[in-house]
């Protein structure tokens, strides 16, 4: 068969000769010819004819058919020959045994690279469409289909050499009539052709729409043809008049001005109809020209002949020039009614702002499929939109600019992420380097847990290999229990990549010592209960009474030596009084309040008894000047309390004849004129960070405060603050209220969440 370029297959004989047999023996022979001396177009084509004569697409189309639309789209949109040469390569590849291989002997690394990363967005992209997935999770796969597009390749070839091939699959269903997949014709539109604009390659774009426009909605797509009354065609003709006429008009008036003009596009006209409720008559646009001058002044110059040789539309004229839009789009919008009595947009702006509004910072794709009015109801897809936007510029004369030995050594700019797929054809956004655990951990933390292997692309991986995006992967995990490695946390394995991975893993060790917390505490309350003969209570109901929320609560402070077992066992045993308790109780009732009564020297004043012995409880850690309250103990005199404090509280409840009223004395000067000393408790949490505790001793040494006990503990079990380090200190003070300025500095020290007393 003889091609349009003139070249047998025969000619790819020496190409043959390269490969040492790889290819099939179907393959003809003939006189060898130098490679070098051949087109590269021409080559590929060669090399790939015998492979794709006889075979066609999944699509249905003929499969060398397919090869030569793109190639001839590339060709329109100034793609570079090397470009073109590679769409037929990428798809002979499919017949190959090894493709990457074959292609890099015989046609070099770079095109190697393009076929391999090619062909495997194909599969992906296939695999996402045919993913039976509900429909909100089907507009999840959209997106990131969108975002693997810039981000998969390291080669942008690869995005023009797909939108090429998207738009020839799509006028082969409409060159033949045949029936196009709804699933195909809706990713062109929400995918591609955004893409395409976003690429600034409008050819391909309004193409795309259209053709996809008329899959999706036949029926809105005939009646809005049929309405404009005439082809599209004939409509060009008609702006190719108005346009040639009023340039030569302008021109003879003195103005060095460049119209340019074309037809709005079906899908433009429709989408805009849709989105503003607008009649077809009230489109104003669906000619517009588009007229070029050197200065400002030539463009108010121009609009003024323009409303003197047209009829201007009332209220469709907006000054963009003098009042540019937030994006800095600048231009005079205006539309006339035109010589054969139909109306016509113009804008009109210099050559500045017209580079601007083509190739500036995404001013007009952010328009068009945003809108400041937001109409057709399409929203910016925030970061990735504007980390496209700040590359279009340089991205774009890249991809169009392409020579015969360039190649793309610079990444794409989304390094920070890969996206892999479920054996269903999910896709998931991972970190880079993110591997088979992280994967786990973001389909679900409890597969996280239960992980215990991963196969990507069928092979099985050790499970630190970094992924890389579009492989698929699949998690070999435990039926039920198990779970995650200390392994995984330590960083020089690389098991896990993600922050959420790793907070995940902390939280269930967390959880664990939380639980083995939890169990030491039940038994050491239980071993109490049976020890007082008091087995019959309920835990729950034990709790509640000592003023904790759950039993678990209790169980967990007495775990962690938190809290004594002597407040239990005070509300457990009754009131037995002691002939010296029962004396001083006598003492106090009989005696009544002392009104000149003094402090022991250095000691605490017992209201109405003197030189009792007294004794600060370790509970709450009463320092001057707290407000203070006594209990009477049994063969332990009075035990004060800070007033507030909930042991007290309990104890109260059940013997409040016991509760008698104390002040602090006079404090005891020592032989070097110092003040006695408190120790009291303090309770810092903070984000658990190198250095996090020493940076608070230094705190403490610099306000002159005596640590006398330190316990920290990073994270409290519980997995929404597994990142969190308590501490718990015991400083010595002469006076209480010196710790409401350490308190309040300690809360400026990095990361500290609260610090209080105890």
């Amino acid at each position: 068969m003889k091609t349009e370029l003139g070249l047998r297959a025969e000619h790819a004989a020496p190409i043959v000769a390269l490969l040492d047999g790889d290819l099939p023996s179907r393959l003809p022979s003939a006189e060898p010819v130098r490679a070098e001396a051949v087109d590269p177009i021409q080559r590929a084509r060669a090399f790939a004819e015998p492979l794709l004569a006889d075979h066609r697409l999944d699509t249905g189309e003929p499969a060398l058919e397919h090869a030569d639309g793109v190639a001839a789209i590339l060709a329109g949109v100034g793609a570079a020959p090397s470009m073109r040469a590679a769409s037929y390569l990428v798809y002979a590849g499919d017949y190959l045994n090894k493709p990457e291989e074959i292609v890099a002997k015989a046609f070099g690394d770079s095109d190697a690279s393009l076929v391999s990363h090619t062909r495997r967005l194909v599969q992906i992209q296939r695999a996402a469409r045919e993913a039976k997935v509900e429909e909100q999770r089907r507009q999840e796969q959209t997106e990131l289909v969108r975002k693997m597009l810039l981000a998969f390749s390291r080669d942008l070839r690869v995005v023009l050499l797909r939108l090429a091939s998207r738009l020839q699959t799509l006028r082969w269903f409409a060159a033949s009539k045949t029936a196009c997949p709804r699933e195909l014709a809706a990713e062109s539109l929400q995918v591609f052709a955004p893409l395409a604009n976003r690429l600034g390659i409008w050819q391909i774009k309004w193409e795309l729409e259209d053709l996809s426009f008329r899959f999706l909605e036949p029926e809105h797509y005939h009646q809005l043809a049929k309405g404009l009354h005439e082809k599209r065609v004939e409509r060009e003709q008609s702006v190719e008049a108005v346009r040639s006429s009023l340039e030569q008009s302008l021109q003879a008036q003195g103005l060095q001005a460049e119209v340019q003009g074309r037809p709005k596009h079906l899908y433009s006209i429709w989408k805009k109809m849709r989105g503003k409720g607008l009649s077809l008559e009230r489109v104003f646009d669906l000619r517009a020209l588009r007229v070029i001058v050197p200065e400002v002044a030539d463009c108010y110059a121009v609009l003024a002949r323009l409303h003197e040789w047209y009829r201007p539309v009332d209220g469709e004229f907006d000054d963009y020039i003098a009042r540019p839009k937030p994006n800095g789009y600048q231009s005079l919008h205006t539309v006339v009614i035109a010589a054969d009595g139909r109306p016509m947009e113009v804008q009109i702006r210099t050559r500045a702002m017209h580079e601007h509004a083509e190739h500036g910072v995404a001013a007009h794709w952010a328009y068009k499929e945003a809108g400041t009015k937001g109409y057709a109801g399409v929203t910016a897809a925030g970061e990735f939109e504007e980390q496209v936007a700040q590359a279009r510029k340089a991205v774009l004369r890249q991809l169009l600019a392409w020579e015969r030995d360039f190649i793309a050594e610079s990444g794409p700019a989304f390094d920070d992420r890969i996206y892999v797929f479920t054996p269903q054809a999910n896709v998931v956004e991972l970190c880079a380097n993110a591997t088979a655990v992280d994967f786990a951990y973001a389909l679900h933390t409890d597969l996280g847990h239960r992980c215990r292997g991963g196969k990507v692309d069928g092979q099985m991986v050790p499970l630190n290999t970094p992924l890389k995006s579009g492989q698929t992967v699949e998690i070999v995990a435990l039926r039920e229990g198990g779970g995650p490695s200390l392994d995984w946390l330590n960083p020089e394995l690389g098991y896990l990549q993600s922050a959420r991975s790793k907070a995940k893993v902390r939280a269930w060790f967390n959880a664990q010592a939380q639980a083995q917390t939890i169990a030491k505490g039940r038994e050491l309350v239980e071993k109490l209960l049976q020890r007082e003969g008091k087995t019959a209570i309920k835990l729950e109901d034990l709790a509640g009474r000592l003023g904790f929320r759950n039993a678990d609560a209790l169980f967990e402070v007495v775990g962690k030596d938190e809290y004594s077992l002597r407040n239990i066992e005070t509300l457990l045993r009754p009131p037995v009084q002691d002939p010296d308790d029962d004396a001083l109780l006598a003492q106090r009732h009989t005696r009544g309040p002392a009104t000149d009564g003094r402090a022991p020297k250095g000691g605490v004043l017992v209201v109405g008894v003197d030189s009792l012995l007294t004794s600060l409880a370790r509970c709450c850690r009463p320092a001057p000047p707290d407000v203070i309250t006594g209990y009477v103990t049994r063969g332990k005199g009075v035990a004060i309390h800070r007033s507030d404090c909930a042991n007290l509280r309990e104890m109260a409840r059940g013997a409040p004849e016991r509760v008698i009223a104390v002040a602090w004395g006079e404090p005891a000067i020592d032989k070097g004129g110092k003040a006695p000393q408190y120790p009291v408790d303090l309770v810092v949490e903070a984000v658990d960070r190198p250095g996090l505790l020493r940076d608070v001793l230094e705190l403490f040494a610099k306000d002159k405060l005596s640590v006398i006990a330190v316990n920290q503990q990073s994270g409290k079990g519980k997995p929404a603050r597994s990142d969190l380090s308590r501490m718990n200190f015991t400083v010595e003070v002469s006076d209480a209220q010196r710790l409401n300025q350490t308190l309040a500095a300690l809360t400026q020290v990095s990361g500290v969440r609260s610090a209080r007393r105890r």
